[in-house]
């Protein structure tokens, strides 16, 4: 009898644990890697000061929470990672992460998301299953950077859990905001890019990635069409609600465009 098919993972999902500096950073020794800069004055996030965050009385910290949303296929990977290279040159110490996923327990749980055999699994197993991974990565790797100072770019936050499966899969907001409350515990991003592009060519854009690069990530991409649109429409009903931390840019226009915009935006915040 043959054993469980192995699920491939996207090649294109990156992570970098905390601590670990970059190949080019590595080379390259006239690139400071301390953290760098003032405290952020503005930053609302709270966490205590230990290694493993525990939910008690937390203090305040000068890390940096920023985080990238928007449909696949929008470019938003390769957005972090030019930012993610320009707060490094500028000495600054980044971790890098993608939801679902980041340390290695969130992996294994974003396998069994993305998954494309997995047609069978409900909307309310699917977003425990994103808490989940949420949890841990919020645990292990992003309070304990944010609480040194550093910069954490993530693609994806409980933004996406609430378009995609509040709105997308019809769970509601309320669901939503309480596995936040026990999962997140008032991590929240002080920024969040929103990279737009419409539903339609986005989901055109992460077939033919897909198809390029063959894995079976794909349960997400395989949803309908019209699970899409939904999804688009949640963004920008809350980008209307959230202005002050939700920015949108254009993710049709052109790769550099497109940095330079969002840089106008972060070099604010740095």
């Amino acid at each position: 009898m043959a054993g469980p098919r192995a699920c491939g993972a996207n090649p294109l999902v990156r992570g970098r644990p905390p601590g670990r500096p970059s190949a080019r950073e590595e080379r390259d020794e006239g690139v400071p890697r301390g953290p760098g800069g003032p405290p952020h004055s503005h930053a609302r996030f709270r966490v205590r000061g230990s290694a493993r965050y525990n939910g008690e009385f937390p203090m305040p910290t000068r890390g940096l929470f920023i985080t990238f949303e928007g449909m696949d296929g929008s470019g938003k990977t390769t957005q972090i990672e030019r930012l993610a290279a320009r707060l490094r040159a500028m000495g600054r110490t980044v971790v890098e992460t993608a939801e679902p996923g980041g340390p290695p327990i969130s992996m294994k749980i974003r396998r069994i998301l993305l998954d494309s055999a997995n047609q069978e699994l409900s909307p309310v197993t699917e977003v425990l299953l994103y808490f989940a991974s949420r949890a841990q990565n919020v645990d292990e790797w992003i309070v304990p950077a944010l609480a040194r100072g550093d910069i954490v770019l993530s693609d994806r936050f409980t933004d996406s859990s609430l378009v995609y499966q509040g709105h997308g899969r019809a769970l509601g907001g309320a669901a939503i905001a309480e596995l936040e409350r026990i999962a997140c515990r008032g991590v929240k991003p002080d920024l969040t890019i929103l990279v737009d592009v419409d539903a339609g060519a986005s989901l055109a854009r992460a077939r033919a990635r897909n198809a390029a690069h063959p894995h079976c990530e794909t349960r997400m991409d395989d949803q309908s069409l019209e699970f899409h649109r939904r999804v688009w429409d949640a963004y920008h009903a809350l980008a209307a609600a959230e202005p002050d931390r939700m920015k949108v840019v254009d993710g049709r226009a052109a790769i550099d465009a497109i940095e330079l915009e969002i840089w106008n935006i972060v070099s604010a915040y740095v």
